[in-house]
């Protein structure tokens, strides 16, 4: 009377943002005409620590039941249930640093300013299942048992697109998630964003990695000039001393790993890039990233590199804006050409009496009477173009439409102290509601134009 697992995920990391397919069998229970309300019961254990242990109840996250379908199946997906226990890492984790200044729980860090790594907190789970079934027996006693355990998951904040290929094999099926894996040097960051990317030298921003299978060593990072030629290299082990793991650690907030590869942060922590800037040296210049495996001394990804954009001369104020990517970690981009801010208000009036009315004597004050604004709510509003970008960018910017999280992010400051972090990150929502992807055949030159509004309303006295 064995239940079976007949489907499941076929793969043991994977976005949440799928179908997450269950399917059971016991031919025996259903079949059986003297057992009524027969049902297949899903016992979820979503733990945000060590892999949770269904012998217990500690982390059940919640027990579901259906009945068998017509082929005797009983079906679930749990994508619905599991989407509430992620979500987007704002703040750094505990053992990060800030301008070499350790993160305690107290400190609330902007992920996007770390100095070298960082832990996630909410980005990705594990999960197991335990199914059983229950019936009524002839004796009309509620029977349950005929337990069957499922594998151990990990799931991430991430979605599919129309696009994304999902895979199967002998009925069990799911996104393919082999580029993200770091076993060679084909090997992506956890983002969709292209490779080559630009910044100025007070940007911010992270390279997220996910880190399920491979035994990963350091980021390796070497700084060339304008004609690519060498300056100096950094190489950073990844040590729970620089924010990340201990290699021995099976909590689960070690399988993502952000790591702050960006001009600004590396004026944070790296004296050989801090030279470089003061020199003038790495202007022009590319970051080129790589991660590199322990275990074999072999590039883990592809080689990123960071364009670091010399000073304009046109004038334009820098916007670089944050989004939630597809994946469930953070992409970057800095708006370079020419911006607008507008600002909107929406006041509250009433009409207020001319003269005093409750004193010995009337008088006119030229101050009182007709429409006044109770009070003044204000809203910021900016326009930013891109430079010309490519297919590849063009096809990138729709996250940016698609991301339910919006971040305006300041330039890196000489400040050593956390009072002015909120300064740094400002929420903001994307206005542009439409979005239509250019190509080179049909557009040549290809530029955006995007609207955000501050999230935040300026709300001025009241009078």
């Amino acid at each position: 009377m064995a239940t079976t697992i007949t489907q499941d995920p076929l793969v043991n990391t994977f976005p949440v943002g799928q179908d997450v397919i269950f399917s059971l069998s016991n031919t025996t229970v259903v079949n059986d005409a003297t057992l009524s309300q027969v049902k297949f019961v899903a016992e979820v254990h979503i733990s945000s620590g060590t892999p949770p242990n269904t012998a217990t109840t500690t982390d059940v996250v919640g027990t579901f039941k259906t009945s068998p379908n017509n082929a005797g199946i009983g079906m679930f997906d749990l994508s619905s249930i599991m989407e509430n226990f992620v979500s987007a890492d704002n703040t750094a984790s505990e053992y990060s640093s800030y301008k070499s200044d350790t993160i305690t729980t107290e400190a609330n860090i902007p992920m996007h300013l770390i100095d070298k790594y960082s832990r996630n907190q909410n980005t990705i789970r594990y999960m197991k299942v335990k199914f059983y079934v229950e019936y009524i027996n002839a004796s009309n006693q509620l029977i349950s048992g005929y337990e069957v355990i499922s594998s151990l998951y990990k799931f991430f904040n991430g979605y599919l697109k129309e696009s994304d290929t999902l895979t199967i094999q002998s009925g069990s099926y799911g996104y393919n998630i082999d580029r993200f894996l770091l076993v060679d040097q084909n090997g992506r960051f956890l983002s969709n964003a292209p490779i080559h990317q630009n910044a100025n030298l007070e940007d911010y921003g992270t390279l997220p990695f996910l880190n399920v299978s491979s035994i990963l060593g350091y980021m390796y990072l070497v700084y060339q000039d304008s004609n690519s030629n060498y300056l100096d290299f950094d190489e950073i082990p990844i040590t729970l001393a620089n924010g990340a793991y201990d290699a021995a650690s099976t909590e689960i907030d070690t399988n993502v790993i952000y790591f702050g590869c960006f001009p600004g942060n590396l004026q944070n922590h790296s004296t050989k890039f801090k030279a470089l800037v003061t020199a003038g040296t790495i202007q022009g210049g590319v970051i080129i990233a790589t991660l590199w495996s322990d275990t074999t001394g072999n590039e883990a990804t592809s080689q990123y590199r960071i364009n670091v954009n010399c000073p304009t001369l046109k004038g334009y104020e820098p916007i670089r804006l944050t989004w939630l990517n597809q994946w469930g970690t953070w992409d970057y981009y800095t708006f370079n050409m020419k911006s607008t801010k507008s600002i909107a208000t929406k006041g509250t009036t009433y009409e207020q009496i001319s003269g005093t009315w409750n004193e010995s004597l009337y008088q006119i004050n030229g101050f009182k009477g007709g429409k006044k604004a109770f009070r003044v709510n204000a809203t910021e509003k900016i326009t930013m173009n891109t430079d010309f970008v490519s297919e590849a960018d063009s096809e990138w910017f729709e996250e940016l439409i698609n991301s339910p999280e919006v971040y305006e992010i300041k330039g890196y400051q000489d400040d050593e102290i956390f009072s002015s972090l909120n300064q740094y990150v400002t929420p903001v929502r994307l206005t542009t509601s439409s979005f239509t992807r250019k190509t080179v055949a049909n557009d040549k030159l290809m530029q955006y134009t995007f609207e955000v509004e501050k999230s935040k309303t300026l709300r001025t006295q009241a009078v």
